[in-house]
């Protein structure tokens, strides 16, 4: 009798049917079998199973009540074994209740049972989550003691506990040291890599996997499509994109949802939207990537209604869809929709603001022109300010020339954040531009005493699947010649059509012709005439720049796509400008 319930409760688990799996267990009651540990460890067994495979049914009760079902059945246990303790341990962790699950591994310590691979792999995940790094090396000096270090699903695990620990150098070391590498392996040090902003070893490792023969999975690809949207590398999207296709994951929603966002990053939102427009079904990633990717290229309607038709399908909006249509709103300067949106995040939905919601909103009163509203508004926040937020406000102050809040809010940041040079070289700019020499001089003085050296502006352009990079008045090129010659012969031609050069950009103390010279060869106009020149005409350029486009390359740019007939598409720290017949998609907004 004692082994036909094991056998039938596993049946029950294999089909998903809960009230089956429960009638069961009446009759283990029933019989007076419910003390038999074999049964018992088959009993919750069943319910952990039932638990995962109703969890995706959203309304279904019983995903909720078989968790609890598997702890009853545990505390009226009269023996346990190892078996027992994994498997209510495995479901806390696989449910989240890594606390719970950390402290039933105690509990079977002091139950005189020793935690085997199996309890292993099912906490280490527990240390990833709460970034205790100490707890995490103990249990992987637990594991080379006792030989787990050997199972493959063990490194899997201490793979992705010190990745998500932000210490990847320790993730390599175990990764280095695994004999044999299958697929979880291969992905959860790619996805390490990725999170932790490696995305050039990220993608060198996925490479090494297809060398190493281990076909990719779902997880693979949207594991290191972010790479490529971070890196703006879009042949390599592409070709990712291929790799999907011919594996046939294409309907795959993480997968489609990482690409939706790898296209909008990339520069090409019509591609984004066309696979989004091919997905089956939405989740929230998918729409709050397409919703973001409209905002960063300045299609504020579009990110709009996409965001209304998202709350139209009863998808209840959340923290990070907020931000990307407050930011949608920022980067039109649709200040009483955004205040809308703003307040039903709090008042609908209850979602406390974050500092992104407070930074986007924060920037589009200062670019408005809003400069006091901006501040109380900074001040009243219910979080304490970051230097980011108050840094949104110090660029405003430029924008509108208000050297004295600026210097308030200057002291706001240095009280915050004493090393941050981007607020430094703002403040220094604004004194320049505002003929204030001694107080310009003072802050140069300053940041010269601290060791800060402004970052350099840095642009890159992908040209034959190579990208190049080009630094303001940088010289090293191979083609810099011919470089040289293409932005001669643009600046005659855009001089022809009206360009005045704004050399107030320039804050040098130098003579106006070499200004000229020197806005003719910021970084991000260096990149666009080699784009010309190794490009067929017609093609797309697409540019990406470290820093904010300034006035004048913005103005110049939009002449250039006039003058060459091409679509000049820029992505700079904060959005995108695409360049078409002489007008910008900004609409002059940035």
């Amino acid at each position: 009798m004692f082994n036909v319930f094991p056998s039938v409760l596993k049946c029950s688990a294999s089909i998903g049917d809960l009230r089956f799996g429960e009638a069961v267990h009446a009759n283990v009651v029933r019989s007076g079998v419910d003390v038999d540990m074999y049964t018992c460890n088959a009993l919750m067994n069943m319910y952990a199973k039932l638990e995962r495979f109703h969890a995706h049914q959203v309304f279904d009760k019983s995903a909720r009540s078989s968790q609890s079902s598997v702890k009853k059945v545990f505390d009226t246990m009269p023996l346990r074994d190892v078996v027992s303790w994994n498997t209510v341990i495995a479901g806390e962790a696989q449910n989240g209740m890594y606390e719970e699950a950390l402290a039933r591994v105690r509990e079977m310590g002091s139950a005189g049972l020793k935690p085997d691979g199996f309890t292993l792999s099912s906490v280490l995940p527990g240390f990833a989550e709460y970034v205790d790094v100490v707890k995490g090396k103990e249990m992987h000096a637990y594991a080379v003691r006792h030989g787990f270090d050997a199972d493959v699903f063990i490194r899997s695990s201490l793979i992705g506990m010190y990745a998500n620990c932000n210490r990847m150098e320790d993730s390599l070391k175990v990764f280095d040291l695994l004999r044999q590498r299958d697929s979880v392996s291969w992905n959860s040090i790619i996805g390490g890599c990725v999170q932790n902003g490696m995305f050039d070893q990220g993608l060198v490792l996925f490479r090494r996997m297809l060398r190493a023969k281990t076909k990719p999975t779902d997880v693979s690809f949207s594991s290191i499509i972010p790479a490529c949207a971070h890196l703006t590398t879009l042949h390599l999207g592409k070709q990712l994109h291929g790799y999907i296709i011919r594996g046939g994951f294409e309907d795959n929603i993480y997968v489609t949802s990482s690409l939706v966002d790898m296209y909008a990053k990339c520069g090409n939102i019509k591609m984004a939207r066309w696979i989004f427009d091919k997905m089956e079904h939405h989740d929230m990633v998918s729409w709050t990537a397409m919703t973001m990717g409209y905002a960063l290229h300045g299609h504020a309607h579009d990110a709009i209604s996409l965001f209304e038709q998202m709350k139209g399908e009863a998808v209840k909006p959340n923290y990070v869809a907020f931000m990307a249509v407050l930011t949608a709103c920022n980067h039109a300067g649709l200040v009483d929709e955004a205040w809308k949106y703003y307040n039903s995040m709090t008042k609908e939905y209850g979602i406390a603001p974050g500092i992104e919601h407070y930074a986007a909103v924060a920037d589009l009163l200062g670019r408005a022109g809003r400069l006091d509203q901006a501040y109380s508004f900074i001040s009243n926040m219910h979080i304490e300010p970051t230097g980011s937020v108050w840094s949104t406000l110090l660029a405003a102050c430029r924008v509108h020339k208000n050297v004295e809040l600026a210097a308030k809010v200057a002291e706001k940041i240095f009280a915050v954040n004493p090393g941050n040079i981007g607020a430094y070289v703002t403040l220094f700019n604004i004194y320049s531009a505002a003929k204030k020499w001694r107080e310009a001089a003072e802050m140069r003085i300053l940041m010269r005493d601290k060791g800060m050296k402004k970052k350099p502006a840095c642009s890159w352009i992908e040209v034959k699947n190579k990208v190049h990079a080009f630094v303001e008045g940088d010289e090293s090129h191979p083609y810099y010649d011919e470089i040289t010659k293409a932005l001669e012969v643009l600046l005659e031609q855009m001089e022809r059509a009206g360009y005045v050069p704004n050399t107030n950009e320039v804050l040098q103390d130098v003579e106006e012709e070499q200004k000229k010279y020197l806005l003719c060869h910021h970084s991000e106009r260096l990149a666009i005439a080699f784009g010309i020149i190794s490009t067929p005409a017609g093609t797309t350029i697409r540019v990406t720049k470290n820093l904010r486009v300034c006035v004048d390359c913005h103005t110049a740019t939009k002449l250039i796509s006039k003058i060459v007939g091409r679509e000049i598409i820029v992505r700079d720290n904060s959005r995108f400008h695409h360049f078409k017949g002489g007008e910008c998609s900004c609409g002059d907004y940035w």
